[in-house]
């Protein structure tokens, strides 16, 4: 799990002191329902619950709560991984929350409030006789390839293995987490990446089958995603988080999932270094 002290470097929002709350953007008032998108691969943030089919997750908890707070109901969808973006930027949704993370590389259109502290784990098979990372140097790792794990993966790669001498880091891609561990149980690549927050799940889902090997490579947040032009919506779904995380209800649902110590101490624009 990552712990992280939240430190000065970026734009932190407090909660309302005010009675003069922000209000939702005229369109979703008046039609009383905001539309999200999802890909419900990526669990415990998003999934289908096997049992009964229902989407259900952490994002979906949170998101469940702002609307309730909003006074509108959320008109769901899903859609893979690579074509959150575009759903936000074509106004398919009005705001992404769906374990993405923020980077540099996605704010020339966007903004983000992070809400969820982040960062790529290696996991392989029980059996696998890594003992640490730097085992893994010129070992096939998968990772999903539309996530910004790739890039870490081969940054990882470079400082730690190839500079010492070792065989680079194998990327092997996959369509999303799923079809990543798949390739692990097929004995097709040796070791796999995902978020840090999501491996408690998968371990717990498939007892005895993972074992994490070192702490997360790299430090980052998920963030709910906004179009830039989209201010007034980005701050009132902002004051509304800060309310949850000052009344407890935030640390609630994560403590749910068990991710209590991914948590933030307060919503925060565009807090991503990488």
């Amino acid at each position: 799990m990552i712990r992280l002290s939240i430190s000065a470097g970026f734009t932190a929002f407090a909660a309302p002191a005010t009675a003069h709350a922000a209000e939702l953007p005229d369109t979703i008032r008046q039609a009383g329902e905001l539309r999200l998108t999802v890909n419900s691969t990526y669990a415990p943030m998003e999934y289908r619950d096997p049992a009964t089919n229902q989407l259900v997750g952490l994002d979906i908890d949170l998101a469940n709560e702002l609307a309730k707070r909003l006074n509108v109901k959320i008109i769901w969808s899903e859609t893979p991984f690579a074509e959150l973006i575009p759903s936000l930027q074509t106004k398919r949704a009005d705001f992404i929350i769906s374990g993405i993370s923020d980077r540099s590389s996605r704010r020339e259109t966007a903004d983000f409030v992070d809400y969820l502290t982040t960062g790529p784990q290696f996991f392989v098979l029980a059996e696998n006789v890594a003992k640490s990372a730097v085992d893994l140097c010129g070992k096939k790792v998968g990772t999903t390839r539309s996530t910004s794990f790739p890039v870490e993966i081969e940054k990882w790669s470079k400082q730690n293995c190839e500079a010492g001498g070792k065989p680079a880091v194998q990327y092997v891609p996959g369509e999303n987490s799923i079809d990543v561990r798949n390739q692990l149980k097929q004995g097709r690549i040796d070791a796999a990446v995902q978020g840090s927050e999501t491996l408690p799940y998968a371990q717990q889902q498939e007892t005895g089958k993972y074992r994490v090997v070192g702490e997360p490579f790299a430090i980052g947040y998920q963030g709910i995603m906004f179009r830039k032009d989209d201010a007034v919506l980005r701050e009132v779904v902002t004051e509304h988080l800060a309310a949850m995380i000052a009344d407890g209800s935030y640390r609630g649902i994560l403590d749910k999932y068990g991710l209590g110590a991914h948590a933030v101490e307060r919503p925060m624009m565009n807090a991503a270094t990488q």
